[in-house]
């Protein structure tokens, strides 16, 4: 289950969990970290009771996660589950698990990376872009000059492989390690919008400011990567008295319908999902059979 936030995800993965026997698998890049439940919008406990749960809160707050720690940690679980249901809104972490593991496994060398590294250094960042121009021309022409660490990558690739980075062999749908069945909520945008904005009202009133306290005096930095969740980035100059409640709540709702936005644009290139028409107010029961019905026909 996958798409913006706000959309009715965990609504609808739940009962297709208990239908199918399944245990879901968090796919969202805040609910992986502990103490911080308010603001990721993270399955109650009594929700997280009715199914089994994985990858929610086993992550300290002060800890940085990378996307390739999460493939790992997910192909885990699902190696172990019967039947496993993603659920999250986090695109980086759904690409990650489609495509293979070896994918981008060209392998380092320091002394070629430290060779252009001294290019660059030396004869400007300029003679290095051209000399990936001449045997890469569409990574160069991708690529800016200032981009160094990128370029040199490429030059590097090349120099291992004797193939361009941009010749080399892209994952797609054909190469997943799972056979993905993906559904996403299709709300229309106002309804979505309004259900943003409801969702952080209630984020508030439950006490968001006082789990953000909670953090901050905990000695968790605002530089911390998990600060960097919505909520979290807007209510903590609340508490340092830079800027109003009211206004942080504004400034929260304006930009998580934007991120939902982004969300939505990322979602809608992914041509596997499924976009389940839906509207505020009508049951989930119709959508979940379908789901079933769909699964067990495969």
């Amino acid at each position: 289950m996958v798409g913006p936030t706000a959309s009715g995800k965990t609504a609808l993965s739940l009962p297709v969990a208990e239908r199918l026997g399944g245990e879901i698998l968090c796919m969202d890049s805040m609910q992986i970290y502990r103490g911080m439940d308010i603001g990721t919008a993270k399955p109650t406990k009594e929700e997280q009771s009715r199914v089994p749960h994985h990858l929610h809160s086993f992550l300290d707050p002060d800890q940085a996660f990378s996307v390739s720690q999460y493939a790992a940690l997910a192909r885990e679980t699902i190696e172990k589950v019967a039947v496993p249901i993603l659920v999250g809104g986090t695109g980086l972490y759904l690409q990650s698990l489609s495509v293979p593991m070896d994918f981008g496994a060209v392998g380092g060398d320091e002394q070629i990376r430290e060779k252009y590294h001294r290019i660059a250094d030396t004869q400007g960042r300029e003679a290095l872009h051209a000399l990936l121009e001449k045997v890469d021309p569409a990574s160069a022409a991708r690529l800016h000059p200032n981009d160094v660490r990128r370029v040199v990558r490429a030059l590097e690739v090349y120099e291992l492989t004797g193939v361009p980075l941009s010749s080399q062999k892209m994952p797609g749908p054909e190469d997943a390690p799972y056979d993905f069945q993906l559904y996403a909520l299709d709300l229309p945008r106002d309804e979505l919008y309004a259900r943003v904005d409801k969702r952080v009202d209630e984020m508030v009133g439950n006490g968001l400011l006082k789990e953000v306290e909670r953090l901050r005096r905990g000695g968790l930095s605002p530089d911390a990567q998990s600060m960097q969740g919505l909520g979290y980035k807007e209510l903590w100059p609340v508490l340092t008295g830079e800027t109003r409640l009211e206004d942080a709540v504004s400034l929260m709702k304006l930009r998580t319908r934007h991120f939902a936005k982004r969300q939505l644009t990322w979602f809608k290139r992914d041509e596997r999902i499924q976009w389940l028409p839906w509207q505020v107010g009508d049951g989930m029961e119709t959508l979940v059979n379908l789901i079933c019905e769909r699964y067990l026909e495969q």
